[in-house]
């Protein structure tokens, strides 16, 4: 079946309805190679939990020499797929230079990227009682996968890198349901409980050992204004050692939550709170009845 009328069908519907690219005339990031990416870095992060070889903590030279070298080729031409995208004009022998240039800065911030991934598998350990131990949290918790994920693209973020860091946290939301903008600052010992459903804005400010349950937005009031809004502080502030728990709500670029503060589950936040403040929804009246409906209301 050669299908011509179909195929003929679809490349009209190309003519009336186009989807014209921004920079048409070159590649651009594949999201295949990026999720490469994450695992060869997440292997570097987390040494001897990804391989398919037995490691010790400390894997040999040659081990470690292999997977840098794998994550420099990929990331390296990723990168100047980027560049080529948003810059077309420039000569491609210059962004070949820029995009290794690029990659080796991300590389050389793999040690920094390491001490914050730690501290937050020990956040997570620590924060949850039903934790086996360090190990299972680490190859299994969501919640520090999106994280992990998120100081990768953060770090690519930081050194200058573009749409390859945003292609990186849509692929952790997509697995783990945890939406967590690169541009978001988070600062140590990052713990995301359960984690289904969390929202971190572009321009949230996350202090240390925060700790946040599944469902929880931090968000902005309105988006109604779209791209006027671009470079705006949109999302809320949340200090250090605050306890957000399930399906709170919390938006405004003018928000903050003050330290050692406690959000209840449910609450809708658009005011900031003083600080050493517990947040809760005044308790609904419950209504108990016999049961004479056979499961309806």
């Amino acid at each position: 079946m050669k299908l011509i009328k179909q195929v003929n069908a679809i490349r009209e519907s190309y003519k009336s309805d186009m989807i014209k690219k921004d920079h048409c005339s070159c590649k651009i990031p594949q999201a295949k190679e990026i999720e490469k990416i994450i695992e060869l870095t997440r292997e570097l992060i987390f040494p001897g939990y990804f391989s398919d070889k037995h490691l010790s903590e400390v894997p040999s030279v040659l081990h470690t020499s292999r997977v840098l070298k794998k994550l420099h080729k990929l990331l390296k031409t990723q990168i100047k797929y980027s560049l080529l995208y948003l810059a077309d004009a420039e000569k491609s022998k210059q962004l070949a230079q820029k995009s290794c240039t690029l990659c080796v800065d991300f590389i050389n911030h793999i040690p920094d990227v390491r001490k914050f991934a730690y501290k937050d598998a020990l956040a997570h350990f620590n924060g949850d009682p039903a934790a086996f131990n360090l190990d299972q949290v680490i190859i299994s918790y969501p919640g520090l996968y999106a994280i992990t994920i998120y100081r990768i693209a953060h770090c690519l973020d930081k050194i200058g890198v573009q749409v390859i860091p945003r292609m990186m946290s849509e692929y952790a939301h997509k697995v783990t349901g945890i939406d967590i903008n690169p541009k978001a600052i988070i600062g140590e010992s990052f713990f995301i409980d359960h984690g289904t459903g969390v929202v971190i804005g572009e321009t949230a400010i996350i202090g240390d050992n925060v700790k946040i349950y599944q469902g929880v937005t931090l968000g902005a009031l309105s988006l109604r204004k779209g791209q006027l809004l671009k470079g705006t502080k949109r999302h809320p502030t949340i200090e250090n050692d605050v306890t957000i728990y399930a399906n709170a709500s919390i938006l405004g670029g003018d928000t903050i939550i003050g330290e050692n503060s406690v959000i209840g589950s449910n609450v809708f936040i658009t005011k900031s709170i003083d600080k050493n403040t517990v947040v809760i929804n005044k308790e609904n009246e419950l209504l108990l009845r016999e049961n004479k409906t056979n499961g309806s209301l």
